[in-house]
């Protein structure tokens, strides 16, 4: 599981996020996150800035 930390453009300025997913590696992880955060706000993958990913938990 990873935690990943960042920021994305909407309508009213850029919005905080911290998300915790179940990926394999942390590449898979940023990959789920820009679909997860994409599809639910309607924001274009060069709008989301992750700032951090860390590994927590098994």
């Amino acid at each position: 599981m990873f935690e990943i930390k960042g920021s994305f453009k909407d309508v009213d300025g850029w919005k905080r996020f911290r998300k915790l997913i179940h990926a394999d590696n942390e590449k898979m992880a940023i990959e789920k996150l820009m679909s997860i955060i994409g599809s639910n706000h309607k924001v274009k993958r060069c709008l989301i800035k992750v700032e951090e990913v860390k590994r927590v938990g098994e």
